[in-house]
């Protein structure tokens, strides 16, 4: 029999509320520790890129913005870049090469040693995402993955790994941008309220 739109409701409300509180839980001493690097490589001058697909396109875009303009706090603006919007370069990769390479050849051109790289892909499988990653790796950034139940191929390629303990894409990408949204606001904390917090890491990063 299936299930009416009011189940329906339900239903994913109720799982996304379990999934977000077992995540929370277990990984929120994390969230704290990726959000601190995050905070002393731009303190320290880097800069922060996004790479994903679909979904976690947008959710770059969406946390690109947030860092660039201001999510809470009335701040100067810091440096983050979505590898996902420039249509011109995406479709030239795309067309001359292939479409895995579409962010590792940003990430030759934009990356520096000591930038992040925050990879996004709910399977933990994405072709592209994972050559960035890489691509990343040899160039000494901090790379970040962000992903669903299995780690998949980035475990190898990335220094921190935020794994949502799901099969349900839309409920992942869902807890990613709350997640996200927790790097920005204590990315403003450490840099701009809490400072004497970050100094320790300065010195030792």
């Amino acid at each position: 029999m299936s299930q009416t739109a009011l189940q329906k409701v339900q239903d994913h409300a109720r799982s996304g509320l379990e999934v977000r509180e077992s995540f929370f839980e277990q990984y929120s001493q994390l969230v704290v520790d990726v959000s601190r690097a995050m905070a002393v490589r731009l303190a320290q001058g880097s800069k922060i890129l996004f790479c994903g697909n679909g979904g976690s396109a947008a959710d770059c875009q969406h946390l690109a913005a947030e860092l660039v303009n201001r999510f809470k706090l009335e701040r100067p603006p810091l440096p983050g870049i979505a590898l996902t919007t420039d249509t011109s370069i995406i479709t030239a990769i795309g067309n001359d090469y292939s479409f895995e390479m579409i962010f590792e050849k940003q990430v030759q051109a934009l990356g520096a040693p000591g930038d992040v790289l925050v990879g996004i892909s709910t399977s933990g499988t994405s072709p592209n995402v994972i050559s960035a990653l890489r691509e990343a790796k040899r160039k000494n950034m901090v790379t970040i993955g962000m992903t669903g139940l299995s780690a998949g191929e980035m475990l190898p390629v990335c220094d921190h790994i935020i794994s949502i303990p799901s099969k349900d894409t839309a409920v992942i990408q869902e807890i990613h941008i709350a997640v996200g949204h927790l790097f920005c606001e204590l990315i403003d904390h450490y840099l701009f309220e809490a400072v004497a917090e970050l100094e320790p890491y300065l010195t030792s990063e």
